[in-house]
């Protein structure tokens, strides 16, 4: 197959040198400076056993136009931001027509429902990614831990991509609800992620407060409550048992539950810090907080679903990208988020 991948993240770079490494053909949309790097340097992906794939001379296109001059993609694969998403779709214009059908791999549960308004029906194939993956420098990312990515199956071309991911080792799975499999991934995504940016704490500290531990079991609970207000199941998802997650969160005490989930974070993040705190602290000026907590507080107004906590963390994360608090109010002050919990 013909491969669009927009974007040369970790995620882009991830998917588009391991479907590059099976014979699949590979276009990256990158910007001009980013074209420059990659150029001179190539793409490399390294597994977790070590073994490094390069991408010498990746063919490189920094417009739609010349994107769409490059070969006749049968898919294109969105691996931005959620807060790129606006840019993406002005600089597209016209060519929406011209676009081959789009796989969305973004965060959050609301992009699909943009793109498909901008595309047409049946044009956006929804898809999650479990598989962790590090960026070490521009060009060059690093599988942490292999797990898999999640496909709609209800959409026309998910049993051919899912076959292309599969020569490739992305490990597949597809999934009758994709509205079930892109919340479940939404839970994952909460998890220590606005509360580590605000803080300035690993997850793993997090999850060894008390008060912490309740303020994140609180947002998930919320989460949940929008979810069953949907009629969504919680699914588990490649590498990810999501379903024993949310039992526990509805089910077992503060006392069982936090070792639990210090365990279960430590393990899975250890001290790296989440995707909210990597944003917030490179400067970039823009986090996906709104994308994740903040579609919960949307969702949760339409059905009216309570959700103070998501809507706290989204507005104090918003405020801090914003420079509308001072860095310090919160760093390493748990007690100074816990009161206006209170």
């Amino acid at each position: 197959m013909e491969f669009l991948i927009i974007g040369a993240g970790a995620i882009g770079t991830y998917l588009g040198v391991s479907l590059a490494h099976a014979g699949h053909g590979v276009t990256f949309l990158v910007r001009p400076t980013s074209a420059a790097i990659l150029q001179s340097h190539g793409l490399s992906l390294v597994q977790e056993n070590g073994e490094r794939w390069h991408l010498s001379r990746p063919r490189l296109a920094t417009s739609a136009a010349e994107a769409l001059r490059a070969a006749p993609h049968d898919l294109a694969i969105l691996a931005l931001k959620t807060y790129h998403l606006p840019t993406l779709l002005q600089t597209l214009g016209d060519l929406r027509a011209q676009f081959p059908p789009l796989l969305c791999l973004q965060n959050g549960v609301e992009s699909e429902a943009t793109l498909s308004a901008f595309f047409g029906p049946n044009r956006v194939l929804s898809g999650t990614v479990t598989t962790a993956v590090a960026r070490r420098r521009p060009g060059e990312v690093a599988v942490a831990r292999a797990r898999g990515v999640g496909l709609d199956q209800e959409h026309p071309l998910a049993a051919a991509v899912a076959a292309a991911f599969a020569t490739a080792g992305l490990r597949p799975r597809l999934y009758p609800n994709a509205a079930a499999m892109k919340w479940s991934k939404l839970l994952t995504n909460l998890l220590g992620n606005a509360t580590s940016a605000i803080l300035d704490m690993p997850p793993a500290a997090i999850f060894a407060h008390r008060g912490l531990a309740r303020l994140e079991i609180a947002q998930l609970k919320e989460a949940l409550a929008v979810m069953d207000a949907l009629g969504l199941p919680v699914v588990n998802l490649p590498g990810a048992s999501v379903r024993p997650l949310a039992w526990g969160i509805r089910h077992l005490p503060l006392a069982l539950l936090q070792p639990l989930l210090y365990r279960a974070v430590s393990g899975g993040r250890g001290n790296k810090m989440p995707s909210f705190h990597i944003d917030l602290h490179s400067g970039r000026g823009q986090t996906e907080v709104d994308a994740l907590n903040g579609a919960v507080v949307r969702y949760g107004e339409r059905l009216g679903v309570p959700t103070p906590v998501n809507r706290l963390l989204t507005e104090t994360l918003q405020a801090l990208t914003a420079g509308e608090i001072a860095p310090d109010a919160f760093r390493h002050h748990p007690e100074a988020l816990l009161a206006l919990w209170a």
